[in-house]
């Protein structure tokens, strides 16, 4: 088997184990479905960006899904905020955050981020998501440099990961790394 027979046989398998996440917003007029090897809701957001859009915990749930398969009904009632303040303290030339959250223009639910930078991805917010997700064997707690104090975080260790910004590790990697890349 040649390099392109190799390839067609990586991509048949990839496109095996993904698992296609539907999603909706609380009303009802905005549903989506999306293809995600990495559908484990595992790392906690604290930023004041996504505590505030989102969390009633103090934190949001992101995972992360292939742009190129998103679908979305309702698109008409979609509205996208860019942040003038965020705690990454990186912005485009027009002075907002480059991270594009959708939510839902009639009920507010936060359902995607997407981010030109990466634009491969979406990245779904776990609570918009109506597909029953797998349990993550561990939890990562990120940007907690920002939380606010009553926000609970459990102590530090091997299932229970914080950083006070960004950690080198990617979503995928996480996966990756525990075996869980394409699997549900």
């Amino acid at each position: 088997m040649g390099f392109a027979g190799t390839m067609a046989a990586f991509t048949t398998y990839q496109d095996a184990n993904r698992m296609k996440l539907e999603g909706s917003c609380h009303c009802g007029a905005v549903r989506f479905t999306v293809d995600s090897n990495t559908p484990y809701p595992f790392s906690r957001c604290y930023c004041s960006t996504c505590r505030k859009l989102n969390g009633g915990a103090g934190y949001t749930v992101n995972i992360m899904a292939e742009a190129d398969t998103l679908k979305v009904e309702g698109e008409e009632h979609l509205t996208v905020y860019r942040s003038k303040l965020n705690d990454r303290g990186r912005y485009e030339a027009d002075g907002l955050g480059f991270s594009r959250r959708h939510f839902c223009r009639h009920c507010g639910t936060m359902l995607w981020n997407f981010n030109p930078n990466h634009p491969d991805w979406i990245y779904p917010f776990a609570t918009a998501i109506d597909t029953d997700l797998p349990m993550p064997p561990a939890h990562r707690h990120t940007m907690l440099d920002y939380r606010v104090s009553w926000a609970e975080v459990p102590p530090d260790g091997p299932d229970e990961a914080q950083y006070g910004r960004y950690p080198d590790d990617s979503i995928e990697d996480w996966h990756r790394t525990r075996d869980l890349y394409g699997k549900h």
